[in-house]
């Protein structure tokens, strides 16, 4: 068996100084690792809500091959040219059809192996979306036309909702992690056709507030009602994550681990 390809995926980064915390340790734990890819959701990277053209190419050059989006992802405007253009940008797949860029992203890892990523958004407690069932059954033939790595980012609310996308995937791609709640869930596995599940992977933001943002405000609008800005949190950053290990000839996992590491890189 060709050797295996061992990718990192990096839940929500919530504020600049968690990318920094990223941008700083990626190259370190490609070495540390071996990692041959390394994905991240970066939708709330600026300032809790949507991704600047500058902090992408940060990522980039920091070593991150490819950067999923979600609910978020479109704040700010600024990232479309990047998407229409056909960069390493994953837009969920089932916005409406006017939606910028395509529906799912390819990348060439440096261990030669093609990367196939797929975001999709839940239905449950969220904005209304397209079905993400029929978003799979019309993108998933061409995905898996040919071997290599296919990981699908599950960015919803409903822990049940992603769990039963997970099934529906078994056997059909590489990896389904989820992302959105930005709590890190213990039920890691390799479910029985192949595929490796986490229901989220958890955040890449500060440990000393809620969702990588002050408790205080927070708080205080669900106590009144009172709409106010939720700013982040201070405090040592935690990266959380799924590390996943996949035959690159038939993009089985073979194994997965969730993986954590608090205050270092910043």
């Amino acid at each position: 068996m060709e050797k295996p390809a061992r990718l990192l995926f990096l839940g929500d980064i919530v504020g600049d100084e968690a990318l920094t915390c990223v941008e700083n340790r990626i190259p370190i734990l490609r070495r540390e690792l071996g990692l041959s890819g390394v994905v991240v959701n970066a939708e709330n990277a600026a300032g809790g809500s949507g991704l600047t053209v500058s902090q992408y190419q940060r990522l980039r050059k920091g070593g991150v091959d490819l950067v999923t989006l979600g609910d978020h992802g479109l704040k700010r405007r600024e990232i479309v040219p990047l998407i229409e253009r056909g960069e390493p940008i994953s837009r969920p797949a089932n916005l409406p059809s006017q939606a910028p860029g395509k529906a799912w992203v390819e990348t060439l890892l440096a261990c030669g192996t093609p990367l196939r990523v797929i975001t999709l958004l839940g239905r449950a407690f969220m904005k209304p979306v397209d079905c993400p069932f029929d978003a799979l059954d019309r993108h998933l033939p061409e995905i898996c036309r040919s071997p290599g790595i296919t990981l699908i980012d599950l960015h919803a609310e409903a822990t049940a909702e992603k769990e039963l996308l997970g099934w529906y995937l078994d056997g059909k791609v590489s990896a389904a992690l989820g992302t959105h709640t930005h709590i890190a869930t213990a039920d890691e596995r390799i479910l029985p056709k192949g595929t490796a599940y986490q229901t989220d992977v958890g955040m890449c933001g500060s440990t000393s507030g809620v969702m990588g943002r002050k408790p205080e405000a927070i708080l205080r609008t669900t106590r009144t009602g009172l709409p106010e800005s939720w700013s982040l949190s201070t405090g040592a950053i935690a990266l959380s994550g799924a590390l996943v290990e996949v035959d690159p000839m038939t993009g089985k996992a073979l194994h997965i681990q969730r993986y954590r590491e608090v205050g270092r890189g910043v």
